[in-house]
């Protein structure tokens, strides 16, 4: 870790005696997850000068399954060594528990992976590009007019200990709980209740859970739970609409239960709340941007936020320079909605599409698992999904029999 100031002495032209003068960074990224640490390094591939703060120290625990699927993989920095603890090629599928079958791919289907491990590789790509460190900062506000911001061409990043960070433009990166959401004005219309543990089992329980994974479709509408293994320690979970926390906490206990695994202790337990974006909510205020769970980009069926957070974090990045460099308030607030319009041509369609089937599968959990499980075009899609070969979106618009199915269903 590298722990900056954002003061530089100068010399006084006048007597010589030592001056103060405040740093403006080019880019301050708040957040250091997947989001934050590919907006930062986006921005300092370009030469500028960026601050990334986190309040955490690192390396550090987050709740989620860790799975790195095909649009993961191609948002990496280039060269990126992807610390993964497995490689999936099979999937079990179950309905509550019930009417299980596993199917296999003669190729890889995702990866699996430690989020402590991955994101804190993803941080050091970032300040091996020239992006500057810092943790323990905790952002309690930021401010684009009044009396810490000098001039309009700057944002004051309010640190709690009162110290402020002045940058040209600003990323908000830190997390659902965001604060610089906040100040963007985020609004969320989906958010859900996720439950996980870490349960270290023995080597013959490993091996057999080795390369697959377990998705149970959940007693609750739209709910679903999952196994992935990592070595050691399998990752347990549930998912389930915000509101059901006795109800997703007993889901999450049967569950368990139901695998085998009540006996063995978890090393981690631990919650976290999932927020998807209204289709109407701003991803930018001023010189400020918002990106990954900051900014509500989530697929709305799976939750899966890893794929969603890279790839909008390297946009924020990039247009974030572009905001930095604005002489005005309007040529930022025009580069500003470039990225909020790109974000929306891009993941905006995809969350849309993936809204259709949540609503669907709310509906007819069944015709999924019987679709998944029985016929094959329908397991084909999902590995073509996941190898990031096709998305969810254009799924729908090759297939009409299915975009009429869930149209019907929907209705």
């Amino acid at each position: 870790m590298r722990r900056v100031s954002n003061e530089r002495s100068t010399q006084d032209n006048g007597g010589g005696a030592d001056a103060v003068e405040k740093v403006v960074w080019d880019v301050v990224v708040v957040g250091a997850g997947p989001a934050g640490a590919s907006a930062a390094h986006a921005a300092a591939a370009t030469g500028r000068r960026v601050l990334l703060l986190e309040r955490a120290e690192l390396p550090r625990y987050k709740t989620c399954g860790g799975g790195i699927i095909g649009p993961s993989r191609e948002a990496l920095p280039p060269g990126f060594d992807l610390p993964l603890r497995d490689r999936v090629n099979a999937v079990t599928f179950t309905m509550n528990g019930r009417l299980g079958r596993t199917r296999r791919s003669k190729r890889t289907l995702f990866g699996l992976t430690n989020r402590s491990e991955f994101d804190a590789a993803l941080v050091d790509a970032a300040v091996a590009e020239g992006a500057v460190l810092r943790t323990g900062a905790t952002v309690s506000q930021v401010e684009q007019h009044g009396p810490v911001v000098p001039d309009r061409r700057t944002v004051a990043v309010v640190l709690n200990d009162q110290e402020v960070v002045l940058a040209r433009a600003v990323v908000g990166a830190d997390g659902s709980a965001s604060r610089i959401a906040r100040h963007v004005g985020v609004k969320y219309d989906q958010v859900d209740l996720g439950l996980e543990a870490e349960i270290p089992v023995p080597d013959a329980v490993a091996q057999d859970w080795a390369g697959r994974v377990l998705i149970d479709w959940g007693p609750m509408p739209g709910s679903y739970g999952w196994v992935f293994p990592k070595g050691r320690v399998l990752t347990v979970g549930v998912i389930a609409a915000r509101g059901q926390g006795n109800a997703t906490k007993q889901y999450l206990d049967t569950f368990v239960a139901r695998l085998g695994l009540a006996g063995f202790e978890p090393e981690v337990s631990s919650g976290h709340l999932t927020h998807c974006r209204a289709e109407n909510s701003p991803l930018s205020r001023g010189r400020v941007l918002v990106a990954g769970d900051a900014a509500g980009l989530l697929e709305p069926f799976t939750r899966e936020g890893i794929s969603y957070a890279l790839r909008s974090g390297r946009l924020a990045g990039e247009w974030a320079v572009k905001v930095a460099e604005a002489p005005d308030g309007v040529a930022a607030r025009h580069q500003a909605l470039n990225y909020a319009f790109a974000i929306k041509a891009g993941l905006g369609v995809e969350m849309s599409a993936g809204r259709q089937l949540l609503a669907a599968f709310e509906r007819r959990p069944s015709l999924f698992h019987g679709a998944l499980t029985s016929f094959p075009p329908a397991w084909g899609a999902f590995s073509k999904f996941v190898r990031g070969a096709t998305t969810f979106s254009e799924l729908l618009q090759r297939h009409s029999v299915a975009r009429r199915a869930l149209s019907t269903i929907n209705r």
